[in-house]
């Protein structure tokens, strides 16, 4: 037994100590060598494989007592709604409700806090709640422990929800553990992992030898009997029918044969169709005259009881009914017993039978299985090869074997998070994990009208036609890209946006917001949200202008509009005007005429939020709704041309609140347009979160940072676009890599699908504005104090 004792150098230096003590963790890490896991599976005595393979890897892991502590433990996926259905072993110190999601949370907590070195987490789509298992990825990206994952199915034609998901996982994964090759080049090629993180580790299979006296051979389905076996859960996709269609032409030739069925019927299938397919096989077993050559075994058996009956079975089948099965534990078990196997050509059936380790016949020919079963039945020879080499190569399976395997991978990646934890840090803004910049998505969304409103997934939705607040916001985003990158493209965009905009205003000043996709007129006059959006949009080309021409042109529009902003009455309109209003003032900072209708504006929003703040509700309203950045960022613009240091102070104010509703879990969760949060009401509804939002705060702190030059508002800032690509409720990114688009909002059970303009251009405005951010960054870190800075990042209450 050792003692450490912690001897605090410097009491005034929170910062110094942390540093001792993660130094002498790692010490203590190094002296002791032996490792604490946390599972995270279904578990015994649930029936199902995933559970089984999870209790058996922790036996082979724990068997290494130098390595690995006796109190590693196990999370365990529940896939009832009771706490109590199941009676687990002392092992499994918390259980998930698999359709509950705050019990995914609750176990990432109880994780962090346990004393685990890392996690281990058994992936199968179906054990996991929410479309295609998507709440497991709350949890994984709360861990702050190196995780593996040991994905059990890898689909090669997945859906954009299930490629997503696996993308995630292994994202947040130190290493990613398949059990064949062909798993391996679909990771690589179809899901973009890199190969580096991926690590091949075949099934393992329980160390165990034949009984000299097995009692299985006396049992009446097998004594004087010739057997076919096959087990595991039943289900129409194991393809037994054609094994039972098989048996007239082999009984013709060996009488005494016997296929046994081992197994019970999967639970999802009981729960919706009972015993059916159990029944169809009995009648097809009737009807072709072999239902006395037919046994059902129906039960789920220990690994020693499987171990009796694969060993004394004489041949093993398995005939599934296509080739999507990347791993089988039925296979590897019936391999590491020395079964002599004939099964159809599935993938994992591929590799693990090659080299006349077993027998292969098409999916659905049940007239090749019965030559092949005849023929290894009639020559004791060949069969006994098959067994054989069976044989010799499951033994580099077994568990011992396999279990050293992972305690290396794991080692490896305890020592790499550990070496990751020493760089961390040091960069708030992470360009490498940014998309590269892409206009295609925007681009296939504009015909030389405009940019179409809509889009169902990501092909524009013409039916829905043009808006001016999609065409406004897509002038900024043309904007911006030409300032950052000179895009060629984005300045062939700008003057459709430009025009669509002049089409839409009215011969008043005022602007229409619809218009068909023919160019008819949907209404007669736009929201104040549109006309603001559009004058702020018009203001910002005034003042960041490629050439004099749009400047000048840009300005017409701009003050044609200006006899209709002491009419707004909506403070999300007040609010965008400001902006508008600001940037215009950057390029006439002399105009006074602009600078009375922002001081004229200003007063309704200062004076709302006085009148709704309480000691415990800093806001402008009785309640958030949508776009709440943007009063901040309002009060922020109007300082930087006023100085006025109440409109400082109100924007700090209620940006610190509006923080504190959306940031608190460490990412961003914007109010849900769902229910909204009331100040005297439920809580803060979660969805659906929608892409505007989000860009709003993304401005909103850049430009308290450009005014303070704290640069913890870049850290938020960009912990608000992270929400864009995975940071967020549901750890699912809402940009597409493929389309170069956004999905239209982040819903309960995932991604809108759908890639709208206002989506795609809030994500790449948010883009832009963090590369400026990066800039800026970098500028503060070559001429300020590094270690000051990393203070201020990482620790800003010190």
């Amino acid at each position: 037994m050792f003692k450490f004792y912690l001897v605090l150098l410097d009491k005034t230096s929170r910062t110094t100590n942390i540093l001792y003590l993660e130094l002498l963790l790692r010490i203590v890490h190094q002296i002791i060598k032996y490792m604490k896991i946390a599972y995270i599976s279904s578990y015994p005595p649930r029936e199902c494989g995933i559970a089984t393979f999870n209790h058996n890897l922790l036996r082979a892991i724990g068997h290494d007592k130098v390595a690995v502590s006796d109190d590693s433990f196990v999370v365990a996926m529940n896939d009832a709604e009771g706490l109590d259905e199941y009676e687990y072993p002392k092992e499994v110190k918390y259980i998930i409700r698999q359709e509950n999601q705050k019990d995914y949370i609750r176990a990432a907590d109880y994780i962090n806090t346990s004393l685990a070195d890392a996690c281990i987490l058994e992936h199968e789509f179906g054990i996991y709640g929410g479309e295609s298992g998507v709440y497991i990825l709350p949890l994984i990206a709360r861990l702050k422990k190196p995780l593996i994952t040991i994905f059990h199915t890898i689909l090669k034609d997945p859906n954009y929800m299930q490629l997503t998901i696996i993308r995630e996982i292994a994202k947040h994964s130190s290493r990613i553990v398949v059990m064949s090759h062909r798993a391996v080049g679909f990771l690589t090629s179809i899901y973009g992992i890199p190969f580096s993180k991926i690590q091949l580790i075949e099934h393992g299979v329980p160390d165990l030898e034949a009984k000299i006296e097995n009692p299985v051979k006396q049992s009446l389905a097998f004594k004087n009997k010739k057997v076919l076996f096959t087990f595991g859960l039943i289900s129409r996709n194991k393809g037994l029918e054609t094994v039972i269609q098989a048996l007239p032409a082999i009984v013709a030739q060996h009488p005494d044969v016997m296929y046994v069925i081992l197994g019970t019927t999967h639970p999802g299938v009981v729960k919706n169709s009972g015993e059916e397919y159990r029944d169809s096989l009995k009648r097809l077993a009737k009807k072709l005259n072999v239902e006395a050559n037919l046994t059902f075994i129906n039960k789920f058996v220990s690994e020693e009881e499987l171990f009796d009956y694969l060993t004394a079975a004489d041949i093993y089948i398995t005939p599934y009914l296509n080739e999507a099965q990347i791993t089988s534990g039925t296979l590897s078990y019936a391999v590491g017993s020395g079964a002599a196997v004939v099964s159809t050509p599935y993938w994992h059936a591929q590799e693990l039978l090659a080299d006349d380790r077993g027998r292969l016949f098409d999916f659905r020919d049940s007239a090749g299985l019965s030559l092949i079963v005849n023929d290894l039945l009639a020559d004791k020879a060949k069969l006994s090869l098959l067994k054989s080499n069976a044989y010799e190569y499951g033994l580099h399976l077994r568990w011992p074997s396999t279990g050293q395997v992972f305690i290396d991978v794991l080692e490896e990646a305890v020592s790499k998070y550990l070496s990751e934890m020493e760089k961390a840090g040091k960069q708030i803004i992470e360009p490498d994990m940014m998309p590269a910049f892409s206009l295609a998505h925007v681009q296939r969304l504009t015909d030389d009208t405009g940019i179409v409103q809509h889009a169902k997934y990501g092909i524009p939705n013409l039916k829905e036609g043009y808006c001016v607040d999609d065409n406004s916001r897509a002038l900024i985003l043309a904007i911006l890209a030409y300032q950052q990158n000179k895009s060629k493209g984005a300045l062939e965009l700008l003057p459709i946006y430009l025009s669509f905009i002049q089409y839409m205003q009215c011969e008043d000043g005022n602007f229409r917001n619809f218009l068909s996709f023919k160019r008819e007129y949907l209404d007669e006059v736009g929201s104040e949200d549109s006309f603001g959006r559009t004058v702020w949009a018009l203001g910002y080309l005034i003042s960041n202008p490629p050439n004099n021409s749009y400047r000048e042109f840009a300005k017409d529009l701009f003050l044609k509009s200006a006899g209709h902003f002491k009419n707004l009455t909506h403070l999300r309109g007040i609010a965008n005007t400001i902006i508008g209003l600001a940037k215009y003032m950057e390029a006439h900072p002399y105009d006074e005429y602009i600078r009375e209708q922002m001081d004229f504006l200003v007063a309704p929003l200062k004076a709302s939020y006085k009148v709704h703040k309480t000691s415990e509700w800093h806001w402008f309203e009785e309640k958030m709704t949508y776009d709440n950045g943007i009063l901040p960022l309002a009060l922020f613009s109007y300082y930087e041309v006023s100085k006025d240091q109440e409109s400082l102070d109100i924007g700090l104010e209620s940006m610190e609140f509006l923080s504190q509703k959306t940031l608190a879990d460490g990412y961003l969760n914007p109010v849900g347009n769902d229910g909204w949060l009331f100040k005297e009401g439920p809580e803060m509804a979660l969805y659906d979160q929608q892409a505007i939002e989000t860009m709003a705060m993304v401005l909103m702190y850049f430009k308290a940072y450009e005014i303070t030059q704290n640069l913890l508002y870049i850290k938020e800032m960009y912990l608000c676009y992270q929400w864009f690509l995975g940071e967020n409720s549901l750890h699912l990114p809402l940009y597409d890599h493929e389309t170069k688009g956004c999905g239209d909002g982040l819903q309960p059970h995932g991604v809108n699908r759908n890639q709208g303009a206002e989506s795609t251009l809030a994500y790449w405005i948010s883009h832009l504005m963090v590369l400026q951010a990066l800039e800026s960054e970098y500028e503060y870190i070559q001429s300020g104090d590094l270690l000051s800075l990393q203070k201020e990042i990482n620790n800003p209450s010190i």
